[in-house]
C-alpha cells in the first residue's frame, strides 16, 4: 500500500471510507449541535443563574477533547488506530450516561468533560487514518469530501434536538448520543481495516513522544498552521457558544433557530464541496489565504455597520454569517491538511499535538468571545476580525520560503 493509495484489504471503497470517516468525526458535531436548542432549558432546569454560564455546556466538551488528544494521539501510534477508537467510544458512552442521570449542573459538566475525552479518540484517529492512506492534495480532497458529509450532521442535529424536546426532555438527547455512537462503533468494527501495521508503530515511550512533539513544534509549516487553525476555529467556537442566545434571545427566532443554524451549516458543506473540486488546481495555501481575507473584509464591513445602523436585523446577520460559513468551509480541511503534510511518519503524535494545541487556543478564544456576549453580535464580529487578521499573519510566517506549485496544473505525481 502506498502512502497516497487507499488500502482495500476489506474491499472498502473510497466512497464508504469517506462516509465512515465523516460520521466518526461527526460524533463531536452532534454532541454540540443537537444540544444547542436545549441549552436554555437545561440552565433553567438545573438552576444556572448567570445566562452566559450555560455556554460551559459547550466549552467543557472541548476542554475534555483537548486533554484527551494528548493521550489518544500517541496511543494510536503505539496500539493502532482501531483500539483507540474503541476506547474513545467507550468513554463517550460513559460520559453520555452521566449526563443523562445528572441532577445538578456540576455533574452535567463532568459528564460533558468525559464525553470530550471520549470523542478525542475518534477525532485524532480519523485524522491519522486519513493521513495513513493519503497525502498532499489527495488528502485535502478527501478531507474536503469528509467535511462536506460531516457538515450534514450539524445541519440536521439542532432539528433532531428540537424534535426530541417536542416529544421528551433534554435528557433524551443523551440517549440519541448513546445510540449514535454504538451504531458508528459497530460500523467501524465490521468494515474498517487497521491502517497502521505493527512494524510502523511507535512504542508508547516518553522519550519517543517527546521526540515526536519536538518534530511537530520545530516544523514551521506544521506549528504555524496549527496556531492558525486554533485561532480561526476559536472565533467559530465563540459563535457556537452564543448561537442559541443570538438567535432565540436577540433575534427572537424561537424553534426556527434550528432552521437558521442548519441553513448556515449547509453553506459550510457546499463550500467544502467547492474546495474538493478546486484544491488540486489552486492549491491549499492559495484557498486559505483568500478565504481568510474574505473573513477579515466582511467582518470589518459588518463591524462598521454597527455604528451606522441603530438595530442590526436578522437578515443582515444571516448575510454576514453566510459569508463566514462559506469561507470556513474552504479553510478548515486545508488548514489541517497543510499542518499534517510533513508529519506522515508520526501521524498519531502529530495529530495529537496539532489537535490539542489548536483546541487549547480555540477553546480559550471561544470562551472569551462567548462570555463577552452582550445581547449584540458586535463582540463576535470583532473576534472574527481580529483573529482573521492574525491568521493571515501566521500564514505568511509559516509560508515564508515555501515555493508554490503552479495553480493551473499540479506537478505529475505530486501530492
Amino acid at each position: 500500500m502506498t502512502e497516497s493509495s487507499p488500502s482495500t484489504s476489506r474491499h472498502v471503497s473510497t466512497r464508504e471510507f469517506t462516509v465512515l470517516m465523516a460520521f466518526l468525526m461527526s460524533i463531536i458535531a452532534i454532541s454540540i449541535d443537537a444540544m444547542l436548542p436545549a441549552i436554555g432549558i437545561i440552565g433553567k432546569d438545573l438552576g444556572v443563574v448567570e445566562a452566559n454560564h450555560v455556554q460551559y455546556i459547550i466549552g467543557f466538551i472541548f476542554l475534555g477533547m483537548t486533554l484527551g488528544q494528548m493521550v489518544c494521539g500517541p496511543l494510536s501510534d503505539a496500539l493502532g488506530r482501531k483500539k483507540v477508537l474503541y476506547m474513545g467510544i467507550g468513554l463517550y458512552l460513559a460520559g453520555s450516561s452521566i449526563c443523562f442521570l445528572a441532577h445538578d449542573f456540576t455533574t452535567l459538566l463532568v459528564g460533558r468533560f468525559i464525553q470530550g475525552i471520549g470523542v478525542s479518540g475518534p477525532y485524532v484517529s480519523t485524522m491519522s487514518i486519513v493521513r495513513d492512506k493519503y497525502s498532499g492534495r489527495d488528502m485535502a480532497r478527501i478531507m474536503s469530501l469528509i467535511m462536506m458529509i460531516f457538515i450534514m450532521v450539524p445541519a440536521i442535529a439542532p432539528s433532531l434536538g428540537q424534535l426530541i424536546l417536542f416529544v421528551g426532555s433534554w435528557r433524551h438527547i443523551f440517549l440519541l448520543y448513546i445510540v449514535y455512537s454504538i451504531t458508528i462503533g459497530s460500523w467501524l468494527f465490521f468494515r474498517l481495516e487497521e491502517t497502521l501495521p505493527p512494524p510502523n508503530r511507535i512504542p508508547f515511550k516518553f522519550r519517543a513522544i517527546i521526540h515526536g512533539f519536538g518534530e511537530v513544534v520545530k516544523n514551521r509549516t506544521t506549528i504555524g498552521y496549527t496556531l492558525c487553525m486554533g485561532i480561526v476555529f476559536g472565533s467559530f467556537i465563540g459563535y457556537l457558544n452564543s448561537s442559541q442566545q443570538i438567535f432565540q434571545v436577540q433575534f427572537h427566532t424561537g424553534a426556527a433557530f434550528t432552521l437558521y443554524f442548519g441553513g448556515l451549516a449547509l453553506l459550510f458543506g457546499v463550500s467544502s464541496l467547492v474546495n474538493s473540486k478546486f484544491v488540486e488546481k489552486l492549491g491549499m495555501r492559495y484557498i486559505c489565504r483568500r478565504s481568510a481575507l474574505l473573513v477579515v473584509t466582511t467582518s470589518f464591513v459588518f463591524a462598521v455597520l454597527h455604528f451606522l445602523v441603530d438595530d442590526i436585523k436578522l437578515w443582515m446577520f444571516l448575510i454576514y454569517a453566510g459569508v463566514l460559513f462559506f469561507s470556513f468551509g474552504l479553510m478548515f480541511g486545508n488548514l489541517n491538511s497543510i499542518a499534517m503534510e510533513p508529519m506522515g511518519h508520526i501521524a498519531g503524535i502529530a495529530s495529537a499535538v496539532i489537535g490539542a494545541t489548536s483546541s487549547i487556543l480555540s477553546t480559550g478564544i471561544g470562551a472569551l468571545i462567548g462570555q463577552l456576549y452582550d445581547n449584540t453580535v458586535f463582540p463576535m464580529t470583532c473576534g472574527f476580525l481580529v483573529f482573521g487578521v492574525l491568521s493571515l499573519i501566521l500564514m505568511a510566517i509559516a509560508d515564508k520560503g515555501h515555493i508554490p506549485t503552479q495553480h493551473h496544473a499540479p506537478a505529475p505525481g505530486a501530492h
